[in-house]
């Protein structure tokens, strides 16, 4: 589906005779491809004529977001975001003199939004043209990511809360989120260089007014790298506390089992001795020799733990 809005002296026009807008000389016009036919593709070639490079990246695979530069027109790569598997859309812009394209190959409700904001109006302030749209483009795919960069900090915060989830679950958990941080930060901090880009370079053609408002978003893009690296830090930081802890509870352990053994190593010996049924062993014929070396055993034994409890090996740290 191709569709158009076509600004005349103000007043919005909704989907104007498409080949003859230009006839129309309008202030400026926006056309939305959007999910389009092959057919459809291709008026990007033959009626917009973009370059092919550009309408190339638009056809193939997902693309990083950025900007080109190219004689009569600017291209720009940005991405929305699904909030639930945050899967990147890409949504492909162009601009000219007079006219704004945007191409994508999905629905994107952010581009919705606008479509219905702008078709709702009978006419537009002056000051709206076609940087200003988009502003609005760019603004509301960004503020869309910032719904998922708090569920992320949410789940972040539930588990550093928890102490009832035992620590390979809490691992996964920590590892599940760290991949879906990894995957909003390839969008934003491309995103955050496309926006800077934009900023500083003189070919986009931002007057004083229009950069303060591309700033915005510039800065919400900051925003949100440094809410990433925060998590990822929390993230990190609660990972390693739960491999110590984990670490200090085996360290218990096998403290426990090596007081155990050691105790039980001079006991073993002395059963392993007496237990090789050699004739001439001269403690085998003593009458009471069984007690008397059973009552050793349970004496060294209570002897030897008195004196680790006395060097503290009985406490757990």
């Amino acid at each position: 589906m191709v569709r158009t809005i076509a600004i005349i002296d103000h007043k919005v026009i909704i989907n104007p005779p498409f080949r003859q807008i230009n006839e129309m000389k309008p202030d400026w016009f926006w056309v939305d491809f959007d999910c389009p036919t092959s057919g459809e593709t291709n008026l990007l070639r033959t009626f917009f004529d973009f370059h092919p490079l550009a309408v190339e990246d638009c056809v193939n695979a997902l693309q990083r977001p950025k900007v080109e530069f190219y004689e009569g027109h600017l291209f720009y790569v940005v991405h929305a975001l699904d909030k639930k598997t945050l899967e990147a859309t890409e949504v492909d812009i162009f601009t000219t003199k007079n006219c704004v394209v945007t191409y994508h190959k999905t629905n994107v409700p952010e581009i919705d939004f606008v479509w219905n904001y702008l078709s709702g109006l009978e006419t537009v302030p002056p000051e709206l043209g076609k940087n200003e749209l988009l502003h609005k483009l760019m603004d509301k795919l960004v503020d869309m990511y910032f719904p998922i960069m708090h569920e992320l900090e949410e789940r972040v915060i539930s588990i550093e809360s928890n102490e009832d989830d035992e620590a390979p679950k809490i691992i996964n958990q920590i590892f599940d989120i760290r991949g879906d941080l990894l995957t909003l930060r390839k969008t934003v901090v491309p995103m955050r260089e496309l926006l800077y880009r934009m900023l500083e370079s003189k070919r986009v053609g931002l007057d004083a007014e229009e950069r303060s408002y591309f700033h915005d978003i510039y800065d919400h893009l900051l925003r949100l790298t440094d809410m990433m690296t925060s998590a990822r830090e929390m993230t990190s930081d609660i990972r390693d506390n739960y491999i110590s802890l984990n670490s200090y509870r085996m360290n218990n352990i096998m403290k426990t089992l090596t007081v155990i053994t050691t105790i039980f190593m001079p006991l073993t010996f002395i059963a392993g001795l007496y237990g090789m049924n050699f004739a001439n062993m001269p403690e085998l014929q003593t009458k009471n020799g069984y007690f008397y070396v059973l009552g050793f055993m349970v004496l060294l034994g209570a002897v030897m733990s008195i004196w680790f409890k006395k060097k503290g090996w009985f406490e757990q740290d």
